[in-house]
């Protein structure tokens, strides 16, 4: 007779919830090395608080009743989060609730108090239509320049496609947008109906008339380009602009140059070749990587030179790789150039953001101050 085999017994999950779950949980993220308790540690967010009032304030409030509104900080907050992990609306309320580390990040300690994505939406459009994350950045590169990190050591530019959600409209629209009649497409006619006229609105709501597509390497972008310069020591953002994507990289070059670069070096691929009397009337000297030709090959002494260029030259890439692989991608989920342009911004100083805390952490001798751990 065979013998029945005892079945095997596995460790069951303990539903009971611990006393000090929470304390645990922080512990052992903790030693995993939570990367939101670092940022935490080394930002002081409170420096962004007399941009961030103003706009807003509600100016048509008649009394205190009611519930009150949400602290402007913790909402600057919740966009730098978004743009971290390069999150859309829905998702950064989905992941507040659901992780313990945002929660903790934000001072949050209950759902009820997570902004939903609408909130989100709508605090985040006003920062864009008010110009503020460029004043944002700015404020924080003054903080930066307080503390030694602003230096004059020569500057690399460069560009990057910020990609959009692609568009798709007939062959006589697209005519429209390329010849800048955007605007007059999908407009109410006497006659229509009104499903026909709300159709209409929802298109022009949903259609990105200010992005383009282009080409670069026998691939095809649709949306933008965030045009940069990067200090060629610290690999901090100075300067960005934003344009379509069909803009040259050339074409922005020189209007990244201000007073602040005269007299330095500044790095460029080869796609700039042309641009060196241009940026020389700036007061710049101009460091180019040569291009070769049909029927004009590089020399040997101009690959060497172009590689010693290049050593210098790469490091604006490792800005737009951490950008690309540590922040879900140079990604805009908008419309319309004055939305990308905020997205390239709050993109730009978050980058700046995360930079500094690895200056302190692995750069502290070009901090002037002592206070080399926090920003208050």
């Amino acid at each position: 007779m065979q013998m029945s085999k005892k079945p095997k017994k596995y460790r069951q999950n303990d539903n009971s919830r611990p006393i000090f779950e929470r304390e645990m949980t922080l512990e052992s993220l903790q030693s995993m090395g939570n990367p939101l308790e670092i940022l935490k540690d080394l930002l002081d967010f409170e420096l962004f608080r007399p941009l961030l009032e103003p706009v807003f304030e509600k100016a048509d409030r008649k009394s205190n009743a009611g519930r009150k509104p949400i602290d402007p900080v913790l909402m600057f907050k919740v966009m730098f989060l978004q743009r971290l992990y390069g999150l859309g609306d829905h998702q950064i309320e989905y992941q507040i609730k659901d992780r313990t580390s945002f929660r903790e990040f934000l001072g949050i300690v209950t759902v009820d108090d997570v902004p939903d994505e609408k909130t989100v939406w709508k605090y985040k459009e006003m920062l864009s239509q008010d110009g503020t994350f460029d004043r944002l950045f700015k404020q924080f590169n003054a903080y930066l320049d307080a503390k030694g990190l602003i230096v004059n050591e020569g500057k690399i530019i460069d560009a990057s496609f910020v990609v959009a959600p692609r568009q798709r409209n007939s062959r006589e629209e697209n005519a429209a947008i390329k010849r800048g009649d955007g605007g007059s497409l999908w407009q109410e006619e006497p006659g229509d109906t009104e499903r026909e006229k709300k159709r209409k609105a929802n298109k022009r709501r949903h259609k990105d008339t200010d992005a383009r597509w282009t080409k670069k390497r026998g691939e095809s972008y649709y949306g933008y380009k965030n045009h940069a310069k990067v200090c060629r020591k610290t690999k901090l953002i100075h300067g960005y602009d934003t344009t379509a994507a069909n803009v040259h990289d050339s074409q922005r070059c020189a209007s990244l140059i201000d007073e602040s670069d005269r007299h330095e070096d500044v790095w460029l691929d080869s796609g700039y070749v042309g641009q060196e009397s241009e940026l020389k009337e700036k007061q710049v000297n101009p460091i180019v990587c040569e291009r070769p030709y049909r029927e004009h090959p590089l020399t040997e002494e101009q690959r060497q030179g172009n590689r010693a260029k290049s050593k210098v030259r790469c490091r604006i890439e490792h800005v737009f790789g951490f950008m690309e692989q540590t922040m879900g991608g140079l990604v805009f989920r908008g419309v319309g150039l004055v939305r990308a342009a905020a997205n390239v911004a709050l993109t730009n100083l978050v980058y700046n953001m995360c930079r500094f805390t690895q200056i302190v952490r692995f750069h502290a001798e070009w901090i002037k101050t002592e206070s080399a751990t926090c920003m208050g």
